[in-house]
């Protein structure tokens, strides 16, 4: 159903085009997380829901994958205005 709109994602993270928001960093380290796994997460899961942000309108993303110790998580990211992807958040599931 979100094809187009994750291989847009997958594109983002190899071409190193993010940005990681301080919740997003707590939250790696709550989780003992890198930005690896993160990278990781994103390139080899599927976005299972979509979310409008409350604040700006955007959409948001709720990809779920494994990490780099094929643990289930999910990362919530949006593509801002500047067409810049933002990792809002992300947990172990």
């Amino acid at each position: 159903m979100f094809a187009r709109t994750l291989k847009r994602i997958r594109e983002k993270i190899r071409n190193m085009e993010y940005v990681v928001t301080i919740h997003a960093d707590e939250a790696m380290d709550d989780d003992g997380l890198t930005i690896f796994d993160v990278e990781e997460i994103i390139l080899t899961g599927e976005i299972f829901e979509r979310q409008k942000d409350r604040e700006t309108g955007e959409w948001k993303y709720l990809i779920r994958g494994e990490t780099l110790s094929k643990d289930q998580a999910v990362a919530v990211v949006k593509i801002n205005i500047t067409s810049t992807l933002v990792i809002v958040t992300l947990y172990v599931e």
